[in-house]
């Protein structure tokens, strides 16, 4: 009995610390300490080095003209401005519709190798200062570059994290699910960069100085969370730009969605394996507490500890250890039952929000089994498995 409760407070322990106690206590200790982030206030002004937007485009014929014409609406001095698209492996015109346009460079290579062999090419012609990767299927802010290249007038930014938006889109499950994720991620993230830094930059939007770009493995399977922290190993931060973003639609469905969670999760358990050094606590004291408490308990601790409260609490309910625990039991068959009706409800692109949130906190954590398992069986290519997104974005101001 005594060890069956430790278990159980352990786990829930553990699920309150990565989820809610993490972001409580980074709320702490900022209230002791000067944000490193730049003022809200401070402009971007008339800062504007020359920089290399680089657009990593698969099959995206049926959109990459709009992503086009969004990039060459960008605020940003021509002079300073170099554009490049990488199409390799395209097959349905994609890099013919890129080639019209003379303004941008294009990179293109009939076999298809996977993003991370295409920006490590890609990075061998970058002149500029400042590289910023987005992919092919957003669309930026026109203050995107201006808001993400005035953070580098502080030394110590090594790369800088955009933001990533989910356009809602009518009432389908997914848009509701995916939206709600980020800008919890988005909070995060905000708390993060101001105690010290950015934990893993989305592939969506991010930039680094060009000089700290190391070529990655070409078996990568989460290239920026891995080029991102690697620049944090060599003692620079990853600053956070939230007026920089990237507007995409959701996964068309929840079977895509899915596909994508898989995706990512496998690629967390690599990453972990490749960033084992960030694990020492005493070598990067505060970049292994943020690295730790976001993003490998999310991917280790946290699954195991949801399976391990239920089946403990259930013991303990048949052993008679008192009516809290059977409380408790009672609190998660509601709660496991929201979220069977909130994935039953999402397959038919019915919108009840309340069941959301449930459905796509269990949605994620099944996820990370599957992507577990397929991480050790090596059945994940790191070429991308193109999703289905819901209807385009219209071009942002």
């Amino acid at each position: 009995m005594v060890f069956l409760k430790a278990v159980l407070f352990f786990s829930l322990f553990i699920l309150f610390y990565s989820y809610i106690g993490y972001a409580i206590l980074v709320w702490l200790l900022l209230r002791f300490k000067k944000s490193n982030n730049l003022s809200s206030d401070d402009s971007p002004g008339d800062y504007s080095p020359a920089v290399t937007l680089i657009v990593a485009a698969y099959n995206e014929a049926t959109f990459i003209e709009e992503k086009i014409w969004n990039t060459l609406a960008l605020d940003y001095p021509i002079d300073k401005l170099d554009i490049l698209f990488i199409t390799d492996g395209s097959t349905d015109g994609t890099p013919d519709i890129v080639q019209k346009y003379g303004r941008i460079r294009l990179m293109h290579e009939q076999e298809r190798k996977g993003k991370t062999a295409a920006i490590n090419r890609a990075m061998r012609s970058i002149t500029t200062p400042y590289v910023i990767f987005c992919d092919a299927n957003t669309l930026l802010n026109s203050d995107a570059i201006r808001n993400i290249i005035h953070h580098y007038r502080d030394e110590q930014t090594g790369g800088v994290a955009g933001e990533k938006k989910v356009r809602p889109f009518g009432t389908a499950g997914a848009a509701a699910t995916e939206g709600i994720y980020w800008k919890y991620e988005s909070a995060l993230k905000k708390l993060d960069a101001s105690l010290y830094t950015v934990v893993g930059a989305a592939g969506e939007l991010f930039s680094i100085r060009t000089e700290l770009y190391r070529p990655v493995e070409q078996d990568v399977i989460l290239d920026d969370f891995i080029i991102s922290l690697r620049i944090n190993q060599e003692g620079y931060r990853i600053a956070y730009a939230p007026d920089a973003y990237a507007m995409e639609s959701p996964s068309h469905s929840i079977r895509e969605e899915h596909k994508r969670k898989v995706r990512i999760s496998a690629g967390g358990f690599q990453s972990i394996v490749r960033l084992k050094e960030l694990l020492n606590v005493f070598r990067y004291p505060v970049l292994s507490f943020q690295y730790i408490s976001h993003r490998v308990l999310r991917w280790t601790l946290c699954p195991l500890s949801l399976l391990l409260v239920l089946a403990t609490n259930i013991l303990l309910v048949m052993n008679n250890a008192g009516e809290w625990y059977e409380w408790l039991l009672v609190a998660q068959v509601v709660f496991y039952v929201m979220a069977l009706a909130g994935y039953t409800l999402a397959k038919l692109s019915v919108k009840v929000r309340i069941f959301y949130v449930p459905f796509y906190f269990v949605f994620m954590n099944v996820a990370i089994y599957e992507g577990f398992f397929r991480f050790m069986r090596k059945r994940q290519p790191a070429a991308w498995e193109k999703a289905t997104r819901s209807p385009r974005t219209e071009v942002l101001g």
